[in-house]
């Protein structure tokens, strides 16, 4: 029954949401100056008219659309009445009218023609019916209440003459109509104590905070079901649009091509607000099922499970919302609102695609840094890699070919091959698992090469935002400047280029800060790494080689660099790990290990351990800046930890 009621709640608001598409539509200044050239007088007498009803069928419907599901209900349960009523009215006319043409005023039982016209072709026995139906949908048993088109039909029974036979018809017309006039005239004020009763809960509420105004919005946004509701109206507005396109086309949609066809369709479904709204809600939906088929593609069900907030399409349908109201698409023409419309779809499917990237990226690294053999699973990510990679390629060639090149396309394009290179960085890094995977002996400083992977996908994304921000500013400069381009190049130079450059500085920051400390630190000798006779406290191997801090912990040199890509401090004690003792006397008495000798080369045997941690995690965390308490402290460890377990 709740499916039932979630149904009902939908299809029987997408009526009103239709008749106020076409209202919107109607081209009220039209008629207007249709009636003045027509005649003046006329017009002064029908303006207002006009327009006083086009308001008040606004009014109406919007009152139809919040009203509660209950009375809906009831509302298409009397319109189904009215219309009932009005078959009946229009079947007993229609009798009379036959009545007269035939010209028999006897008995009807005496004529065999006039018998067979009265009982089966205008149906008796569905007169009674029609009459009982419509006491059922009014939950009453005075059937008599609703059988007043059935007098014409009881007078020629009881052969009243021809002429009086019009005169019943009418009769029964103005009786059916004066109980619908008493009956909306006593339900006028319905609406007004419905809205009265609302404002009398929500003032018993106290809702003045805005907290709680935004929870009534919220509850009320989910009563009505707005994405789903907007999305079906849409919906069936696209189909007919496009039903009507075919039938009107016909030959030409060959020659002018499918997807131009389809864009013009959708075009013309988004030429008022609540179309637009339709579209909106609707390109969330598509968004969100892609993402979805994603996750099921690379995961199974339970990745599907796995909700994320920046992955439910919401991004992609605000996108639009956003382009499409600030670049006018409802004030254009067809033509040009489909050009527009294309562009603005272009940007989301961008968006769709970092979103899967952002999906992928984790996925097929995971599979590499875990060596996981099964075949399946690895096919399934580099084949949803082969996609991101390609089809971002074929898009922008395809919207090249048909927009000349200018700033607002480099900017689309560059989006493309942003994509596309985040993706080859992703796919390399994944490579070198793998080959990894298959050697015997480990690749020595892998962390390394991948962060140089990372840190050359990085430039090149650099390097092209920088270039988008060039031409801009070419554009600007010595062709045609508005405010609304140097506003794009002001927020793209920050964003992309300013925030880019200071991330990867940063990150190169701590990297050299994490190797001037290991390299400070005294190396252990074989008599010492015999004494202390025990495992690396970050990978959980055995150590051949080791450095000792400061505060006398042993550690691969390479794993505690990675450590400190993260946090700066022991991961024993929590103490700051400096590059230089903190005390000559200080340092002996507290730590076993000889004064400190410095390396000039690499300890060559110290990359051992070096694979037993999960590097694309640590990749991902090295910029991000961590206070020295116990609770974070506990957290890097256990990351670590995780990794080696992936590795294992």
């Amino acid at each position: 029954m709740p499916r039932l009621e979630v149904l009902a709640n939908v299809a029987l608001r997408v009526p009103s949401i239709l008749v106020l598409d076409l209202l919107y539509k109607c081209d009220i200044e039209g008629v207007t100056e249709h009636l003045k050239a027509k005649n003046e007088d006329m017009l002064f007498k029908y303006k207002y008219v006009i327009w006083n009803m086009y308001y008040i069928g606004h009014l109406i419907n919007v009152v139809v659309l919040i009203l509660p599901l209950r009375h809906i209900v009831t509302l298409y349960l009397h319109i189904l009445t009215g219309l009932l009523l009005y078959m009946g009215h229009h079947i007993s006319k229609d009798y009379v009218h036959e009545e007269l043409q035939y010209g028999y005023q006897g008995a009807v039982y005496r004529d065999s023609l006039a018998f067979n016209r009265f009982l089966y072709c205008y149906f008796l026995p569905g007169q009674i019916i029609l009459s009982t139906l419509c006491a059922f949908l009014m939950k009453t048993r005075k059937v008599w209440l609703f059988s007043a088109h059935m007098l014409p039909l009881l007078a020629r029974l009881c052969t009243t003459p021809h002429a009086t036979l019009l005169t019943v018809n009418a009769f029964s017309m103005g009786l059916t109509g004066a109980g619908i006039t008493v009956f909306l005239l006593s339900n006028i004020f319905v609406p007004y104590r419905l809205a009265r009763a609302a404002y009398s809960e929500l003032l018993h509420l106290e809702v003045i905070e805005l907290y709680r105004l935004l929870g009534v919005g919220i509850s009320l946004w989910n009563q009505f079901a707005v994405p789903v509701l907007f999305s079906v109206f849409w919906f069936i507005l696209f189909i007919v649009q496009l039903c009507s396109d075919i039938m009107s086309a016909g030959a030409s949609i060959a020659h002018q091509g499918i997807m131009f066809f389809l864009l013009t369709s959708v075009s013309e479904c988004c030429a008022t607000p609540y179309s637009l709204l339709g579209l909106t809600f609707m390109v969330s939906y598509l968004a969100l099922g892609l993402l979805n088929l994603c996750k099921f593609y690379l995961g199974g069900f339970a990745a599907v499970q796995n909700e994320n907030v920046m992955h439910r399409g919401v991004t992609e349908g605000v996108t639009l919302l956003l382009l499409a109201i600030q670049t006018g698409l409802l004030d254009m023409q067809a033509l040009q609102r489909t050009f527009l419309l294309s562009i603005i779809l272009f940007i989301v499917v961008t968006s769709t695609l970092q979103s899967m990237i952002e999906i992928t990226d984790p996925v097929i690294l995971a599979l590499g840094a875990s060596r996981n053999r099964s075949l399946w699973k690895h096919f399934r990510g580099l084949s949803m890699c082969l996609l991101l990679l390609v089809f971002p390629v074929f898009m922008a060639y395809k919207i090249s070919q048909f927009f000349h090149m200018d700033f607002w396309l480099l900017i689309l394009v560059s989006s493309c091959m942003l994509t596309s290179l985040q993706v080859t960085g992703t796919m390399l890094i994944y490579s070198l698992f793998m080959v990894e995977l298959f050697r015997s002996d480990p690749i020595e400083s892998l962390d390394e090469v991948i962060y140089w992977v990372n840190a050359v996908s990085r430039v090149l994304e650099f390097v092209v935002a920088l270039c988008v921000v060039a031409y801009g500013t070419w554009e600007s400069l010595f062709g045609e400047w508005s405010w609304m381009g140097a506003s794009v190049i002001i927020i793209h130079s920050y964003f992309n280029v300013w925030l880019r450059a200071q991330s990867g500085w940063r990150s190169f920051l701590l990297r050299q800060e994490a190797a001037k400390k290991i390299n400070s630190l005294p190396r252990a000798t074989a008599q010492q790494l015999q004494q202390h006779n025990d495992v690396c406290s970050i990978c959980f191997q055995e150590m051949s080689s080791a450095v000792i801090t400061y505060c006398g912990h042993f550690f691969h040199s390479n794993c505690l660099r990675k450590w400190l890509y993260v946090q700066e401090t022991c991961p024993m004690c929590h103490q700051t790990v400096q590059p230089t003792p903190p005390g000559q006397s200080q340092a002996s008495a507290d730590s076993p290990a000889a004064p400190p000798q410095r390396d000039a080369g690499p300890d060559p045997a110290a990359s051992e351990g070096d694979q037993k941690l999960d590097t694309a995690t640590v990749q991902e965390t090295q910029s991000n800046s961590v206070t020295p308490n116990d609770t974070e402290q506990r957290e890097g460890r256990e990351n670590f930890e995780d990794g080696e377990n992936r590795k294992k």
